[in-house]
């Protein structure tokens, strides 16, 4: 009784720091926990990493559990629970070396230490979950097609872990950085069964205290969590983390304003001239009061043609394709209608923040109107002969950059129509081919940049190959990619790719994103990734 008492004094403690624990002395409580609080405007409907399918779940994954690798703020896949690994020379076989001092948070029905312990054993359980058709993972196509049919997850004894794959796939590691890959204790999974949503247990820097659904979540500080500095400090900084789960984006940006929360991601089209000037930077006045990170997002947003269309001809011109590519200013398309939010895409497909990005090896589209004027005069259209009036597809959130478009392009003799559907709706047309030119955006599964590439491989139908691109230079060169080990070498073969793509002109690349953080002053030690999976380990609030 007295530990049930002990437990909820603990929750309600921390559920009632909804003032800065900083400042708390201010309101007659003296406590100096160091608490990080920020809010999820999207619900979560499971805390097992089995189910992170979404940016919310597997922000709060990456705090209670660990995988086998994971990215650091350049997107390099580092040692995790594995310390070292080995790739076989046919690229089938991947063996992983496990640190011997990880053990899972403490739970009541872990008998000892010995049995808190992380063994290989729970890596194979882990992602043979994944797998199982009981359990219902949206994460089952990380394995899909891509693992052998018998014993692709095996444990050669307690600290060595194997995994087979059918084919060679050379982003495995990036696939297994994943938070569906994060490891579970086998007996807390198999006890609480579909309740384990509820019941999370792992070995990351903090660990489950209380959730209220579409409340708030607690987690406290592991004290025992095996990852320390460079100085050998251990980790983590913080004491504990507060979610809120607050749909009304406005309101919670006035909670941060009110140093109520430490941190917002992104930013509303309401608020983003209250925060940032039209070069993107933090306004001056508030300079003194919060900081601003910006970093690549590995999210590619583009215009597609489908290229088999026949309800416009003229699209399949790859010269009227590559015209309306030159025939806009993306730089300042991205000033007035972002604040500076993205990057123009001037290079390829391939966004920014990948290893693989390289501009001066992929050289793209740039705004050049008497160019795209020539093109359209050699594909026949002329004053006497104009192009056939195109139809873009859009949604309403991409309305003004849409519309920036169609007027730029108006001033080189190609006339577009904007026709608005709900999201659902525009991608429904997209998977039947039933939309010659449409906006779509695409953001990477894992960090590299086969995600990006794969959407346009020919032997794929939509999705993921909403154009139904099909070229048999490219398909040769993304197979190829697929079985090369030497990271400079397969980039090298991306790099060939994404000029295929420019001169074939599928697409239209229009920005790659950013990642805009907000935190107040206070917070230190937050790295922004291109992936934006928040990472707290490393955190620490300083006092004022």
């Amino acid at each position: 009784m007295k530990k049930h008492l002990l437990l909820l004094f603990c929750c309600l403690w921390i559920l009632g720091c909804k003032t800065d624990p900083k400042t708390a002395s201010d309101k007659g409580n003296t406590t100096d926990k160091k608490i990080f609080r920020y809010n999820q405007p999207s619900a979560v409907n499971s805390l097992d990493p089995a189910f992170s399918k979404d940016q919310a779940t597997m922000w709060i994954a990456n705090q209670i559990f660990n995988g086998l690798v994971q990215i650091d703020k350049d997107l390099n896949i580092k040692p995790c629970i594995a310390k070292r690994w080995q790739i076989s020379d046919d690229g089938l076989t991947y063996t992983f070396e496990l640190r011997d001092d990880i053990y899972f948070h403490q739970h009541e029905l872990f008998t000892d230490e010995n049995d808190r312990k992380l063994t290989a054993h729970d890596v194979a359980y882990s992602f043979n979950r994944i797998i199982d058709p009981k359990v219902a993972s949206p994460g089952a196509w990380i394995f899909n097609d891509k693992v052998a049919e018998n014993e692709p997850f095996k444990a050669l004894d307690n600290h060595t872990f194997q995994l087979k794959l059918r084919k060679p796939f050379r982003p495995t590691l990036g696939i297994l950085s994943l938070q569906y890959c994060s490891v579970v204790s086998q007996k807390i999974a198999e006890h609480y069964g579909k309740e384990f949503r509820s019941n999370p247990v792992g070995s990351g820097p903090f660990q489950y205290k209380h959730w209220k659904e579409g409340d708030a979540l607690i987690l406290v500080k592991n004290p025992n969590y095996w990852e320390k500095t460079q100085q050998g400090q251990t980790l983590p900084y913080l004491d504990g983390v507060r979610v809120s789960f607050n749909e009304n984006k406005q309101a919670a940006y006035l909670q941060f304003m009110q140093d109520k929360l430490d941190f917002i991601s992104g930013i509303d089209p309401s608020f983003k001239d209250d925060l940032l000037t039209t070069e993107g930077t933090l306004k001056a006045d508030l300079q003194d009061k919060i900081k601003l990170q910006k970093s690549p997002y590995l999210n590619s947003e583009y215009l597609g043609f489908l290229m088999d269309a026949e309800k416009n001809p003229a699209l399949k011109d790859k010269r009227v394709r590559q015209a309306i590519n030159y025939g806009f200013d993306r730089a300042k398309m991205i000033k007035f209608l972002r604040n500076n939010i993205g990057v123009p895409a001037t290079a390829g497909f391939i966004p920014k923040g990948l290893p693989s990005f390289n501009p001066q090896a992929v050289k793209g589209y740039t705004y050049d109107p008497q160019k795209a004027r020539n093109l359209l005069k050699e594909a026949g259209y002329t004053a006497q002969n104009p192009l056939p009036e195109i139809l873009l597809e859009t949604t309403n959130s991409y309305l003004d950059l849409c519309t920036y478009i169609q007027k730029q392009l108006e001033e080189i003799g190609i006339k577009l129509r904007l026709e608005l559907l709900p999201s659902a709706s525009l991608r429904e047309k997209m998977s039947k081919s039933q939309t010659s030119f449409f906006r779509a955006s695409w953001i990477a599964d894992y960090p590299d940049a086969e995600s990006f590439l794969t959407i346009l491989y020919g032997n794929y139908p939509a999705p993921p190959n909403y154009t139904r691109f099909k070229n048999s230079e490219y398909d040769a060169l993304y197979q190829k990619a697929l079985l090369e080990n030497n990271d400079a070498k397969r980039y090298d073969l991306y790099q060939q790719m994404d000029r295929i793509l420019i001169e074939e002109a599928p697409i239209v690349p229009l920005y790659y994103d950013e990642v805009l953080r907000f935190t107040q002053n206070e917070v230190e030690g937050l790295e922004n990734n291109a992936m934006n999976l928040l990472i707290l380990k490393n955190v620490n609030i300083r006092k004022k």
